[in-house]
């Protein structure tokens, strides 16, 4: 059996990584030019960004399948939708 290292595995997102991310994350805005089907707060709630981040991180350190994330994460499509629209604010550039 291999041992953990102290600084844990290399996908977890420690504290101080964290702690660089978060600011740069960006907000979401509703489109004034799009129509929305829903009123303002319906639908699912929006997932902890640290928790989406996680998720990113997860597969981007693991290279797995973004349908294979674990459900711990949140869903899998969620997942991925966020960072669609991060990589395009350039979140991944500035980080």
């Amino acid at each position: 059996m291999h041992e953990v290292s102290k600084r844990g595995q290399s996908w977890e997102v420690t504290d101080e990584l964290w702690a660089r991310a978060a600011p740069l994350i960006p907000q979401s805005k509703r489109s004034r030019k799009k129509k929305y089907k829903r009123k303002a707060g319906g639908g699912r709630k929006p997932l902890e960004p640290r928790q989406v981040f996680a998720g990113i991180v997860f597969v981007l350190r693991t290279a797995i399948q973004w349908k294979a994330l674990p459900k711990t994460f949140g869903a899998s499509s969620s997942i991925h939708s966020y960072f669609q629209e991060w990589r395009k604010a350039g979140f991944f550039k500035a980080l």
